[in-house]
């Protein structure tokens, strides 16, 4: 974990949810320090964007508390707000409007000073100024997600919340897209960012990964690894779809995932593994063990996790 000494922009503790006597997010802890990139993860429906809307005072929490940028998550809602560059899962800029029209009216709506100075600024800063006349409703993903950030920043918040920003953008712009937040971290800016993608994942400073409501580990890329303490070993082969199956089966073995022509087969220790594969019988198989990747330590996760609708009553 990061030192605790560091200051904390967000610092909640037992953050908690519910809806229709159903708990979606269930006691969270959660600290983010200054000019950190944060990584949260988990499967859709697992807690991410709610979390994300008490953070920044669009939801009240049925439990826990804490502070975001030194204001009181519960009582200060309105000061939190205006500090905070909040870019959510679908496109909210208004489509009709050109790239610059969208940028003044958000700088309006939080009474940029020099408000005309600001939106030119910000077209240049985040490349958008040749563009500067088209309508947001005629940009490609890569392009509206561009907007939506330079949206996020016109009134200089200390903090941004990125809800999954980069869903159904091309590589390239993916890209582009995390250099631009590297650039914005390293002048001092902090960012909780939500992903699927792990090399998205790999990019963040620290991670908090959580599923069904649960925060289930955080760390750095590496300390969620060791934590898990999975032994994984690289299978290959040939019929390796029916070689997955019988490993799946197998004592010992949390789990068994295709990688391009490879299995990644995770278990409690090498042990399990080896006389997992020995049951299969396959002299042809080749195998040996790997260091374990994000993807496969957050694929033992889930299988480990208990899904809050699945066995709660209603």
């Amino acid at each position: 974990m990061s030192d605790a000494a560091a200051p904390a922009l967000i610092d909640v503790h037992g953050l908690t949810k519910r809806y229709g006597g159903r708990t979606v997010v269930d006691h969270v802890d959660l600290r983010v320090e200054k000019g950190r990139i944060h990584g949260f993860l988990g499967p859709n429906g697992s807690g991410k964007t709610t979390t994300i809307r008490m953070l920044c005072g669009l939801l009240t929490p049925d439990d826990g508390g804490g502070t975001c940028l030194g204001h009181d998550i519960r009582t200060q809602s309105r000061l939190i707000k205006r500090q905070v560059g909040y870019m959510t899962q679908r496109f909210g800029l208004y489509e009709d409007l050109s790239i610059e029209e969208n940028l003044d009216f958000v700088a309006r709506v939080y009474a940029v000073p020099d408000r005309r100075a600001k939106v030119t600024a910000t077209l240049e800063q985040l490349g958008l100024a040749t563009r500067r006349t088209q309508l947001a409703g005629s940009l490609s993903g890569g392009w509206k997600q561009r907007l939506a950030l330079a949206a996020c920043l016109i009134h200089s918040p200390q903090l941004l919340l990125l809800d999954e920003p980069t869903a159904g953008v091309d590589p390239a712009a993916r890209r582009d897209f995390w250099d631009q937040i590297h650039d914005l971290a390293a002048a001092g800016l902090t960012v909780l960012v939500s992903t699927h993608y792990m090399d998205e994942a790999e990019r963040c400073h620290e991670l908090a990964y959580i599923a069904y409501g649960k925060l289930l580990t955080q760390g750095t890329v590496q300390q969620v690894i060791d934590s898990a303490g999975l032994v994984t070993w690289a299978v290959a082969g040939t019929n390796l779809v029916e070689v997955g199956h019988r490993l799946r089966e197998a004592k010992g073995i949390r789990t068994v995932a295709p990688f391009g022509s490879t299995l990644h087969v995770s278990g409690d220790n090498e042990q399990a593994i080896r006389d997992a594969l020995a049951a299969v019988n396959r002299p042809d198989l080749k195998a040996n063990p790997i260091e374990p990747s994000l993807e496969d330590v957050f694929i033992a996760l889930m299988q480990d996790a208990k899904d809050n609708f699945a066995t709660e009553k209603p």
